[in-house]
């Protein structure tokens, strides 16, 4: 997901990504300890979406 697509999420749904984010990091780090994941850069992809949802929301929140 990019920045850009990011900034223009409401508040509920930058919600909503996050915790989809986190249940996807949650089920790869499982595949990942069962040996069943293939793509193992995927993990870095969630991770980094994760920090920028995140980034956003605080920055909605220092600028309210």
């Amino acid at each position: 997901m990019k920045p850009a697509e990011i900034r223009e999420l409401t508040g509920e749904d930058l919600q909503a990504k996050l915790k989809e984010a986190r249940a996807e990091l949650f089920n790869l780090r499982f595949q990942m300890a069962t040996s069943q994941l293939d793509n193992t850069a995927r993990v870095k992809q969630v991770k980094k979406d994760i920090a920028r949802i995140q980034t956003e929301m605080r920055a909605r929140e220092l600028s309210a």
